[in-house]
């Protein structure tokens, strides 16, 4: 009689000890494919041509039928047009439109679109496809160690229990790979093609590589522009982060003493300049400061001359007034976020501070900004990617200004106001997705750095 009795999806051992083996793992039957396949039973090897085949030798019908399914409509689709969107995706269209000779053409847009479809329906396929190996492999297995294998309403039922979270998040996935993931790579894709400007469907567009990215560094037209509004943007994103969340900080802190009565009202007055909508501030900052707004209405009436605040010429007037901007619109979420953690401080912290002989701006320094960053570093490195793209700020403030020196742009622009001048208002498509790849790099970068080098990254146990 063997020493190991089966019972029950256990192995009995002559200790009485049991082991269990519910979990199947093939890397510990099978090391490498050469043993995998040495293994596998002629059933598993043809299901490497057809589907299913395994599932259904070991009268796992349902789980067949499915993956049988899969398969007929994966080659039904390249026989249909997928073949076509593949190659499309290289070629981009070989066929010029002609309204005169009524040729249709090739549109290479959606044929790039397209072609962006069928790869991930391609990588879909291969999940599933590699899915059925594995289940083929492990059905094998349980039945040669007598192990009865799932039902196909088990593996349901599984799915709306232990492994709901798959089954909950499954569409929202799918949502994102369609309005997230595809326009994504699209926008990337373009970056590499010579799309824009006169080079519109019907026309045939092509693949350049990164000829877009050395003209913003190197063609006269494009290079001293972006290395203008880049070096600007940078300094706008790090000065207005700063600004805003050592303001939004100290009004916190300001409102958390004692002395300071009505706090409730206080509080809810800045909150009222966060609800509304911040266009609609930036329009009323831009009344206030042009020529018939009420600041250069007070200066007429005490005797000066009026001030172009938002001309063309007046660059740092602009800059300031939109930094001043910026944190009006921006500090009151800072203020709410900061005095939400300013409570949570261990007051025993201060108080040993002061015994010790600590000022007000040791205590500030040693005790209150360290824990501020490590709570709200997420918070600043999101402030710090929203104002590298702050959109609105200049478009609303000084939008359809052109200065000289600067192609398409003024001194003021940000680099997504600029790849919105380009692509949108002038056609320069392929250039603005080149610019906005290189704001992605730069944006993801930085705050990667900053975020691993942070003490909410490496020192996540300081204050719990």
């Amino acid at each position: 009689m063997d020493n190991i009795v089966r019972k029950k999806g256990h192995f009995l051992n002559p200790d009485n000890k049991t082991k269990k083996i519910d979990k199947l793992n093939p890397q510990e039957n099978a090391k490498g494919l050469k043993g995998f396949w040495k293994k596998s039973s002629i059933y598993v090897k043809l299901s490497f041509l057809l589907m299913g085949i395994a599932h259904l030798k070991y009268k796992c019908f349902y789980k067949a039928i499915c993956y049988f399914a899969i398969e007929v409509a994966m080659i039904a689709y390249m026989a249909n047009r997928g073949i076509d969107d593949v190659i499309g995706f290289f070629t981009l269209g070989t066929v010029k439109a002609d309204a005169w000779t009524r040729v249709e053409g090739d549109d290479s847009i959606i044929m790039l679109l397209m072609g962006i479809f069928s790869f991930i329906v391609v990588a879909l396929f291969a999940y599933f496809y590699v899915q059925c190996i594995k289940s083929s492999y492990k059905l094998q297995l349980n039945v040669e160690k007598g192990i009865k294998s799932k039902t196909f309403k088990e593996d349901l039922m599984e799915y709306l229990d232990k492994k709901f979270y798959k089954s909950a998040l499954s569409l929202p996935i799918v949502g994102v790979c369609i309005f997230n993931v595809l326009p994504i790579i699209f926008m990337i894709l373009i970056a590499f093609t010579n799309y824009g400007g006169t080079i519109v469907p019907p026309e045939l567009v092509d693949w350049v590589g990164l000829k877009n990215f050395q003209k913003l560094l190197v063609l006269s037209k494009f290079g001293p522009t972006f290395i203008k509004i880049l070096r600007w943007n940078l300094l706008w994103a790090i000065l207005s982060t700063a600004l805003n969340y050592f303001v939004g900080i100290g009004l916190a802190m300001l409102l958390n003493k004692k002395c300071v009565k009505g706090k409730a009202f206080w509080r809810a007055f800045p909150v009222l300049a966060y609800a509304i909508p911040g266009f609609i501030t930036l329009l009323a900052f831009k009344f206030m400061f042009s020529y018939g707004g009420p600041i250069n209405q007070i200066i007429i009436a005490h005797g000066g001359k009026a001030i172009g605040f938002l001309d063309l010429d007046a660059r740092t007037s602009s800059r300031l007034i939109g930094l001043c901007v910026n944190c009006w619109i921006s500090v009151p979420s800072i203020m709410l976020l900061a005095t939400g953690h300013l409570s949570n401080i261990d007051k025993t912290f201060y108080e040993a501070a002061k015994i010790d002989g600590a000022g007000k701006f040791a205590c500030f320094r040693k005790i209150t900004m360290p824990y501020m960053l490590f709570v709200t570093m997420p918070v600043l490195l999101s402030q710090f990617v929203g104002n590298f793209n702050n959109f609105g700020i200049f478009y609303f403030l000084r939008g359809g200004l052109y200065k000289k020196g600067y192609f398409l742009a003024s001194d003021t622009d940000l680099l997504i106001n600029w790849l919105y001048n380009l692509s949108i208002d002038n056609n320069y498509y392929c250039i603005g997705a080149a610019i906005s790849l290189i704001i992605f790099l730069i944006t993801s970068a930085i705050s990667l750095f900053i975020y691993v080098k942070s003490p909410s990254y490496r020192e996540e146990d300081t204050f719990q």
